[in-house]
Formats: structure tokens, sequence, C-alpha cells
């Protein structure tokens, strides 16, 4: 496993990211933190959406940002967040995937996301030890 790899799915340095949703219940990732603009879902679906316009870039799909992306799209129900959880593990395997091997832009789409999603994984450790709900 490379470092790219490494800073996309977790490693020595931070918890992967399925440390970080083991266990997460839709009850507990809308629950609201006093002080903090979004939830745990609000979060996690930001992640998701932003993983995924990353992945398109990188992968090729797609050769710009797509125009009036909603970033923060928000969570209307258990089942969205469900599959904004399944986007995100799904996403996080094909990170891994092309950081393998990546070409000269999926390298630097790719570093850009890692960079984001450390930031926000972040907050998702934080938020859930401020609700006690840190995963054992």
């Amino acid at each position: 496993m490379n470092m790219l790899q490494s800073a996309l799915g977790g490693g020595a340095i931070f918890p992967a990211p399925e440390t970080l949703l083991d266990g997460l219940t839709f009850e507990t990732a809308t629950r609201t933190v006093l002080g903090v603009p979004y939830t745990l879902a609000d979060l996690l679906a930001h992640l998701a959406v932003t993983q995924r316009a990353s992945l398109d870039l990188a992968s090729g799909k797609t050769e710009t940002w797509p125009e009036g992306l909603d970033i923060w799209p928000g969570v209307a129900d258990a089942a969205g967040f469900g599959a904004y959880l399944t986007d995100l593990r799904l996403g996080l395997a094909e990170a891994r995937a092309l950081a393998g091997s990546p070409s000269e832009r999926a390298r630097e789409v790719l570093t850009d996301l890692a960079a984001h999603s450390a930031y926000h994984w972040g907050q998702v450790a934080l938020l859930r030890r401020v609700l006690g709900e840190w995963p054992q």
C-alpha cells in the first residue's frame, strides 16, 4: 500500500473511516450538538457527494467538477443515510484502487480528496466522541 492509499483509507496516524463508521446509527447521526451547524449525517452526506465527484474526475468519467452540485445535501431519512454510507464505503475502495497506480491527474485529484476527507473524518471522530458514541 502506498502513502496515497493510506491517506485515503486510514493508516497508522489516524483511524480508518470504517472504524469511524462502525456501529453508527441514523438516530445517533442525526442528533444535534450545540454550536455545531451540521449533524454527523449531514457531514457524511457531504463526504459522500464530494468523494463521488472527485472520483469521477480522478477516473476520467468527467472532465470538470459538476456545475451546481449540492455539496451539503442533507439527509432526509434512514434509507438516504444508508445510501450515503454505502456510497462512502464503495468510494473508499474505489479511491484506494485508483491510488494504486494513478495518472498524474488522478494523483492530483486524489491528493486533494485525501486532504479534504481527512479534515472531515476528524470532525466525524470529534462529533462521535462529543455524542458519547465513539466506536469500541
